[in-house]
């Protein structure tokens, strides 16, 4: 396997010695008299020795968690107790470089909506601390959830610290989200308090978010409290967001219990509402510390990860400012004016760090732009991808027209666990195609269908050991069911993510795409549910069958599998569908192919089969996908082996 994916960069021995993940080696020689032979050989200690791990993390890190009394008093999954009695805020991490940054800035952004904005660590801290006072007036209080249609702006930033702060629950969603899918993850929380942006501008275009913003209020009968940042409105019967800026004062963090919740994030299933996933402010706080030592990011680096407010790459941009680095925002469509926008952000920011999905590479591959030879990158000295398989022609790309001597480190994780299992060392080499190392502290494998290890064969991404930021549980399941059906119910006690896997003898690893039903556009995942709910709404759909078929060098490429009532698939009933997903989902859900079909495929107990279809258009057997047997209707997988046929044909 190495032979085929080539090194394409290796670290001088001067900045391996002075990378984060090496200074941490170093302290746990000096600290804990701990020495290792090689990456794997420490790796091992972090998933066998959590006790001794997770309290490394907290010292090496100074991360402000303390009063504990065990670390964890039962291995299990799930329903691990991590840090009883410890307390701590995510906040507190963040906002406690304010004494010692003061002037010195702290986020830049970049906005097609309000241009460019700066903000420093002290204004910060007066715009979280005049914030917090406006919602103290308004009640909020530990435990009380606060939700936000926002951008990706300092606005959000300074949300969720003062929300974070308070003890209070954050959740946010992207302006770009559809009334009903926006309405089906708040409404689960009951939240007391909204802030949002009434309008937005994206590509050149202003978009109107005000009749949305006004059902959504009139729909979320818990709420006491609005607060607006006008765009294209004067916000009347709102709380204006420069009444919430009018009060500056130093901010306020109030200590909470490790497993408090910090906020609510959404990973859509294939079936029923978006699961709302709670995690805790310890979890995600020394999930994020060790995530920001794979990615060798600390004080004096200047960090960009291009994301839309409603991925949790948004959440994880808060692990760079924890550790005092300059944070980069980017506000707008990446490809306006054109594909090399992002990338003149990139040298005029002087970034370190830079990360993006793997669908942007992709696209600035496609566009056939030369990003290196047209701007400065002499600051840069670190990539991240993620969001989807990042392929070997998207390597080569970014060695030969962004820059050669430059850590390319994509990482695989999620929402689920505010974290990635696979990641990047800068101290190792690069090869094509491959993520570095499994993460610290993570227990991550790649299981056959009959529960046995893999290594240089595919197979299901599991961890065999709990992770502190895995979800505390999902609002609203109070027995835990939907939980463990999510992740535990394949492999007893051991959580399956949904993802195809293969591990190197090296210790390398390859995502291939997701191994489930899940949708996966550009990053951003989705229940097909929440598909089947717009496209099913319509009265002239029966019903409806969707597939993304995203897989390791190949396009990702969603198809729609209509039935109609009557009268086939017209020209005007294909854009009533579109239409559909646009409103109550997300344009970035739109399919590429909308194709009518007879019927769709179902279990004998009326389940979609998702999955089988799903692995009969990847190519796989279709005597073996499915057994025609347990299917209610098994006349009906004739017309896809047909397509199937088709597309591979094509």
């Amino acid at each position: 396997m190495p032979d085929d994916r080539p090194i394409l960069w290796t670290p001088s021995p001067e900045r391996a010695a002075a990378t984060r993940l090496a200074g941490f080696e170093r302290w746990l020689n000096d600290n804990r008299g701990l020495s290792f032979a090689s990456y794997h050989e420490m790796w091992e200690w972090s998933v066998s020795d959590l006790d001794g791990f997770w309290t490394a993390i907290i010292a090496y890190c100074d991360l402000p968690v303390s009063g504990w009394t065990e670390v964890l008093p039962e291995r299990k999954m799930p329903g691990a107790d991590w840090f009883p009695g410890a307390r701590t805020n995510m906040a507190a991490a963040i906002l406690g470089h304010v004494a010692a940054k003061g002037d010195a800035q702290a986020i830049s952004c970049q906005s097609e909506t309000f241009g460019q904005i700066e903000l420093s660590w002290a204004e910060l801290d007066a715009k979280v601390g005049s914030l917090q006072a406006k919602l103290r007036e308004m009640g909020v209080g530990e435990g009380d959830r606060v939700v936000a249609v926002l951008p990706n702006t300092p606005d959000a930033m300074i949300s969720f610290l003062a929300v974070a702060g308070l003890g209070a629950i954050w959740s946010l969603c992207a302006p770009d989200m559809g009334h009903t899918a926006i309405l089906d993850r708040f409404r689960q929380i009951e939240p007391k308090v909204l802030i949002a942006q009434d309008g937005y501008v994206h590509g050149g275009k202003t978009y109107d978010k005000r009749d949305i913003l006004t059902g959504l209020a009139a729909e979320l009968p818990t709420l006491d409290h609005k607060i607006l940042v006008p765009v294209v409105g004067d916000g009347a019967g709102w709380t204006l967001w420069s009444d919430a800026m009018a009060q500056p004062q130093p901010s306020q963090v109030r200590m909470v219990d490790f497993s408090h919740p910090v906020w609510v994030v959404y990973s859509s299933g294939t079936t029923g509402n978006p699961k709302p996933i709670v995690h805790g402010h310890g979890g995600v706080l020394i999930e994020g510390a060790k995530q920001a030592l794979h990615q060798d990011v600390g004080p004096d680096d200047r960090f960009c990860w291009l994301t839309s407010s409603g991925w949790i790459m948004w959440n994880s941009q808060l692990n760079a400012l924890a550790q005092g680095a300059m944070l980069a925002l980017h506000d707008g469509a990446p490809n306006h004016p054109d594909m090399l926008d992002v990338w003149r952000l990139v040298a005029r920011e002087r970034l370190t760090y830079f990360g993006a999905g793997a669908a942007f590479f992709q696209a600035c591959q496609k566009a056939g732009i030369k990003p290196g030879a047209e701007l400065d990158f002499s600051a840069l000295r670190s990539l991240g991808s993620t969001g989807s398989p990042l392929s070997q022609e998207g390597y080569d790309w970014i060695y030969s027209e962004v820059k050669s001597d430059i850590w390319l480190a994509p990482i695989s994780g999620g929402t689920d666990l505010a974290g990635a299992f696979v990641l990047g060392h800068p101290g190792m080499p690069v090869r094509a195609g491959e993520m570095q190392c499994r993460a610290l502290g993570n227990a991550v494998r790649a299981y056959s269908e009959d529960g046995q290890e893999l290594i240089g064969e595919v197979g299901e991404l599991v961890c065999t050991e709990p992770l502190p930021s895995m979800p505390l549980y999902f609002w609203g399941d109070d027995d835990g069911t939907r939980l463990f059906e999510s992740y535990f119910d394949t492999y007893p006690g051991i959580w399956r993510h949904g993802d195809w896997i293969e591990f190197t003898p090296e210790g390398g690893s390859v995502i291939y795409g997701r191994s489930d039903a899940t949708i996966n556009r550009r990053g951003l995942r989705l229940g097909s549910s929440e598909i089947y709910r717009a496209v099913e709404g319509l009265d002239e759909v029966l019903d409806s069958l969707v597939i993304d078929l995203e897989f390791l060098g190949r396009d990702s490429f969603m198809v729609l599998f209509v039935q109609p009532k009557e009268g086939g698939l017209t020209d005007a009933l294909r854009d009533k569908v579109k239409l559909a997903i646009r409103e109550a989902v997300s344009a970035r859900f739109l399919p590429d192919e909308i194709v009518e079909v007879t019927a769709v495929p179902r279990t004998l107990s009326g389940k979609k089969l998702e999955v089988p279809v799903k692995k009969l258009l990847l190519g796989h057997d279709p005597a073996k996908v499915v057994n025609r047997d347990s299917m209610g209707n098994p006349e009906s997988f004739d017309q896809y082996m047909a397509y199937a046929e088709a597309r591979a044909r094509g």
